[in-house]
């Protein structure tokens, strides 16, 4: 049964929002002021028609937008798409002081990783992404966000899918564009028995692939799968971290580097494979402390190839259970972090504590990145500026560079 509803605004996840008697309702797909009906469940309800649409509704970019769950606003005009993501950062630091820039926009066709879905049904291998709030497995055959080299290997994914499936339930390649050519990991594919490695790696071969790796696992590695940071190459190891544009890393990298250029020693925290350490090395000593060996190893390796950079020291430590103390922060005049989603709410307290004079703050997660700042900020530090930085085109996800400076203390 659908009921009629009006769009008063648009929520944190894309959806539209009606307020109802009963409270709001998330109707993925609309837009404020549309007039829709849709089928409610709770507090959700299945977009059915649209009755009045809004002025800043678009034709979508992708045939599948709607049924894959991949994207959540491709039908909503570009620069109000832009002012939405923004209003994200914006919402979220209500309250702090300091100066949000404008959104650095993010291009089609250049997302260089994406994480599919697959599933074998009774009629073949299926290879998408899944519907929006679902396990359903929606196949695709374009995918107006991803860097073509990806868009083009689709139906030759959909085989590999088929040759390396071992389980009844669905599971996850990881697609990463390298230097190299293609880097594929799947995750709970279930296990290869000796037959299925055999007639997967040679197929890679065949691809002209670079790696495929099965839970962590590489089953071929016919070449290393390199990125480069800055003028370095990485060998990265599978199922590494990168972000999800070059452009958006390169951006993030400019703007931290630029704040960080007067600094001699820098702290790089939750450094990964090295995407902002072995940039900055180019002008100042680097200590890189990342929780994951393989990740740590990579950028360790990278260095010791390179030339012409100042000294990069890697340590191995979990930042969330023994973030770096204030005392031992203070051997650093410049320091960068880029925790995951959830932030670095410890180690941001150490770093009020510390003296450290020029903190660059990365973030995928507005949220958290609020509470931190906060930390930072009752701990004398001022915040400079915040750019928003758009990687994860038509989703909810938005990146933020926050610049603090710390003044000297009078003695």
């Amino acid at each position: 049964m659908s009921t009629r509803f009006t769009i008063g605004r648009l929520g944190a996840q894309g959806d539209g929002v009606a307020g109802t008697e009963t409270g709001d309702v998330f109707i993925p797909f609309t837009l404020p002021g549309e007039t829709v009906t849709a089928a409610r469940e709770k507090d959700r309800a299945t977009l059915m028609a649209v009755l009045e649409a809004s002025p800043l509704r678009v034709e979508p970019a992708c045939r599948h937008f709607g049924d894959c769950g991949g994207c959540a606003v491709q039908h909503l005009e570009a620069q109000a798409y832009r002012q939405w993501k923004r209003d994200k950062v914006v919402h979220a630091l209500k309250g702090i002081p300091g100066e949000i820039g404008e959104l650095v926009a993010c291009a089609p066709h250049t997302r260089r990783r994406v994480v599919l879905a697959a599933r074998r049904s009774e009629a073949g291998m299926l290879l998408g992404f899944n519907r929006h709030l679902s396990a359903q497995v929606i196949p695709i055959s374009e995918c107006p966000i991803s860097l073509p080299g990806i868009v083009a290997a689709l139906d030759r994914l959909r085989a590999l899918a088929d040759l390396v499936c071992a389980t009844t339930k669905s599971f996850h390649i990881a697609v990463t564009v390298t230097e190299s050519g293609l880097d594929i990991a799947t995750h709970e594919s279930g296990k290869l028995g000796e037959n299925q490695r055999r007639i997967a790696s040679n197929f890679v071969l065949a691809q002209g692939w670079a790696r495929l790796s099965v839970d962590g696992e590489i089953v071929v590695e016919p070449k290393k799968p390199v990125v480069t940071f800055g003028n370095v190459a990485v060998a990265v190891p599978p199922g590494a971290f990168l972000q999800a544009t070059q452009a958006a890393e390169q951006t993030m990298a400019e703007l931290v580097g630029r704040h960080l250029s007067r600094a001699k020693k820098v702290a790089d925290l939750f450094a990964g494979c090295g995407s902002f350490a072995l940039r900055l090395a180019a002008k100042s000593e680097v200590h890189a402390v990342e929780g994951d060996a393989p990740a740590l190893s990579a950028l360790d390796r990278a260095f010791r190839f390179a030339s012409g950079l100042k000294r990069v020291t890697g340590e191995r430590r979990d930042l969330f259970r023994r973030p770096l103390t204030f005392k031992e922060l203070n051997a650093f005049d410049g320091l960068v972090f880029d925790p995951p989603r959830a932030g670095a709410e410890d180690q941001s307290k150490q770093i009020a504590r510390s003296d450290v004079p020029f903190v660059a703050a990365v973030s995928c997660n507005p949220v958290t990145l609020a509470r931190d700042l906060r930390i930072l900020l009752d701990g004398g530090y001022i915040l400079k500026s915040v750019t928003p930085i758009d990687q994860f085109l038509w989703s909810p996800h938005v990146e933020a560079v926050a610049l603090l400076e710390k003044p000297k203390r009078r003695r």
